[in-house]
């Protein structure tokens, strides 16, 4: 990976504008992606996205590399979506529908949306494991720093996340390997 994000961070603290355009173009679409998984709302999933790149330029850390400016822009997200779920699930029925921009073909998005609807079903930290290093392709070190949490207990996670998941996909009636 380069450390496009953190050279354009390095810049705009120096004074250049225009490497805040090149860091949200970056990394905007992951964190979108990211927070509409978690919150299951593509409005909301944008503003959380936009506010991970706010508390970025007010906290004004240094990183040694991109992927740990990309972790600390993961945590910011993952935690304004929890809080956002707590304010929605306090005054507004959760909404079970998915995105509809999902994917192209009728079968994958009737395969996603079984394996979306899963995940969406169990425990928060194997939720969280499996998508981050499933779905987002971090490393279990990347995920470990993202989640606050040991290797072991990442590995762990997934462990239990997989099996969770499965038991899951088999009490809505389906076969994890067929979705696999």
């Amino acid at each position: 990976m380069t450390d496009l994000g953190k050279s354009s961070y390095i810049r705009y603290l120096s004074g250049d504008d225009r490497a805040l355009e090149e860091l949200v173009s970056v990394y905007s679409d992951r964190l979108v992606r990211y927070a509409c998984r978690l919150t299951n709302d593509p409005a909301a999933a944008e503003d959380i996205a936009e506010d991970a790149f706010v508390v970025l330029l007010f906290k004004k850390r240094s990183f040694e590399n991109d992927t740990a400016l990309l972790a600390f822009l993961f945590r910011i997200v993952r935690n304004k979506c929890y809080d956002h779920l707590r304010f929605r699930k306090r005054f507004v029925p959760l909404d079970d529908r998915l995105p509809s921009d999902i994917s192209a073909s009728l079968e994958t998005r009737a395969r996603d949306k079984i394996l979306f609807d899963a995940l969406a079903a169990i425990h928060g930290p194997y939720r969280d494991a499996l998508y981050l290093v499933y779905l987002e392709g971090f490393s279990v070190e990347e995920c470990a720093h993202i989640l606050k949490r040991t290797k072991k207990q990442v590995y762990n996670l997934l462990a239990r996340g997989k099996t969770a998941l499965k038991e899951q996909l088999e009490k809505e009636g389906h076969s994890y390997e067929d979705l696999s």
